[in-house]
């Protein structure tokens, strides 16, 4: 993975902190694929956390945990994107994201820098990418020799009953 900032070539002229803020993604890791959330949805990030099993969820609900009193349903990637599951005994970090005034936790392998992306230099998905993953992106970026895949993070939540 790469440290430095991507596609901060110097903001256009005007541009404040907030569209800087709306450029910046979150990197993680999904079965060593690097994906980006929007640096704005995102409220925490948490190393091993007790999650409490739901009765009756869909495989892709890991549970719940609790953060600072509040009950956040975690929500894990792997089966959510058609991969297998986590080998046993490999934690996973939590990406506590909010919508719509709800917090959500993104269970990933791994956790990376925040970047500034380029919109301009975001390409569509590429035809041979999975199903499950082009319901959830909103598109690819190239980061050297890396592909980052950019999570809508609520099309991510919208899981089919």
């Amino acid at each position: 993975m790469q440290a430095a900032m991507h596609g901060a070539t110097g903001a256009p002229a005007g541009a404040g902190p907030a569209d800087d803020a709306a450029r910046m993604v979150l990197t993680l890791t999904v079965r060593g694929q690097l994906c980006g959330v929007p640096v704005l949805a995102v409220r925490d990030v948490l190393g091993l956390q007790s999650i409490t099993r739901i009765p009756l969820a869909p495989p892709e609900v890991a549970g719940s945990l609790n953060l600072r009193g509040r009950i956040v349903t975690a929500i894990d990637l792997r089966p959510r994107l058609g991969l297998p599951p986590r080998e046993a005994g490999t934690p996973a970090m939590s990406v506590v994201v909010e919508v719509g005034g709800e917090l959500y936790s993104l269970l990933a392998d791994g956790v990376g820098d925040v970047l500034s992306l380029d919109e301009e230099e975001r390409a569509p998905n590429p035809p041979t990418l999975d199903e499950a993953w082009k319901q959830v992106s909103l598109g690819v970026h190239r980061l050297g020799d890396d592909l980052l895949v950019l999570l809508d993070v609520e099309r991510l939540l919208a899981i089919a009953q």
